[in-house]
Formats: structure tokens, C-alpha cells, sequence
């Protein structure tokens, strides 16, 4: 199995979000982002360490860096290697004593603990061609400045977009306004309206 590299782009989130966030990905060496949704707790995990944040107490990532440790243990990397019915799904590679084995986990968990423990993250190259959202090279998510959408008026010779055109817009719209858990829902419907038509 092929993967790719990303790095952390940011944690987004919408009112509208019911208390979720989006944990972007974005591939090293290319220029696609992968939104996945995760909780609160999850982001806040994430948040704190790349804040280099401590707190008071250890919280659950980094009480797991702390038993990994403790054994000897060394994290090779973080790999996404599965999207079902979409659902993320990751392992978590170590090695103890020169033995290799793997923990299947939650992305936001693997995630949590890579950045705790400076290890890189690969995603399957069949899981960022399905679920990743390409951006235009140029542009640095981090810096896009909001703008209102703009309103398309349709003359009357044009033909009115087909529902695939028109959530394929709405895509382009939301990564530009960087609402990633909005794109990730059009694009898991853009991806069901597909498997549909075939």
C-alpha cells in the first residue's frame, strides 16, 4: 500500500457544528487537504500540544506518550490507511526491543499522539485520492481572506446546473471560505451522487 506524508494545517470549526471540529491534513508534497471530523476533546488534545500547552495534569494522549516511553517504546509513524462508509480509520506503528507492531486507533487519537511525540503522518494514497480536496498551489489556506460568496445570476439561454454541478460549486466555496466540515460533507455527497449515476 502507497501513502503520502501531510502535515497538520489547522482545526477549523462552524457554529453550526454541534461541537465538532475538522482536522485538516495537507499533503507535504502536494496540494491537497484532507478535512476529517473529530470532537472537541480530540481537538482540544491536538490544539494544546501544538500550542505547546501544558496542562496541570496529563490528559489521556499524553498519559499514553508517557506508557510508550516508560517501555521503550519508539512510534514510527501514524498511518490513515481506511475510509469506510466514511470513517476514518489509522494505526498507530512502534517498535519495542527491535519488534514491530501496530494499534489500530482513531485518526484524531494517532494524530494527538503523533504531535506529541514528533512522529510523521501518512495517509493511503487511495483514502486522499477519495476523500482529499485539492486547493489551488498558489494559495496558503492559512492566509485566504473570507469573502462573500458571490451571487451567479443565470441568464435566461443558460441551463440550470445539475445537482452534481452545483454541490461540485458549493465544494469550491467552501474550501475558499475554509469551512472544511462543510466540505467534507459535499464531497461525501458529491462521492454518494456519483456511486449513484453508476
Amino acid at each position: 500500500m502507497d501513502f503520502v506524508q501531510v502535515d497538520i494545517i489547522g482545526l477549523s470549526t462552524s457554529p453550526s457544528s454541534g461541537g465538532a471540529y475538522a482536522l485538516v491534513l495537507g499533503e507535504v508534497n502536494g496540494n491537497r487537504r484532507l478535512p476529517i471530523i473529530i470532537g472537541a476533546f480530540e481537538a482540544q488534545a491536538i490544539a494544546l500540544e501544538l500550542e505547546k500547552i501544558q496542562p496541570p495534569r496529563p490528559m489521556t494522549h499524553d498519559l499514553i506518550r508517557d506508557l510508550f516511553k516508560q517501555v521503550s517504546a519508539d512510534v514510527t509513524d501514524i498511518l490513515i490507511d481506511e475510509l469506510k462508509e466514511g470513517t476514518f480509520f489509522a494505526k498507530i506503528r512502534f517498535s519495542v526491543n527491535g519488534t514491530e507492531s501496530q494499534l489500530d486507533c482513531r485518526p484524531s487519537d494517532a494524530v494527538a499522539l503523533a504531535v506529541r511525540m514528533t512522529a510523521p503522518i501518512y495517509v493511503a494514497v487511495h483514502v486522499i485520492d477519495e476523500a482529499g480536496i485539492p486547493t489551488d498551489d498558489s494559495e496558503d489556506l492559512a492566509s485566504v481572506e473570507r469573502s462573500e460568496p458571490e451571487v451567479e445570476t443565470q441568464s435566461a439561454d443558460t441551463t440550470p446546473k445539475s445537482q452534481l454541478e452545483q454541490l461540485e460549486d458549493d465544494l469550491q466555496t467552501a474550501i475558499t471560505e475554509e469551512d472544511y466540515e462543510l466540505a467534507a460533507r459535499l464531497r461525501d455527497d458529491i462521492s454518494r451522487l456519483k456511486g449513484e449515476k453508476n
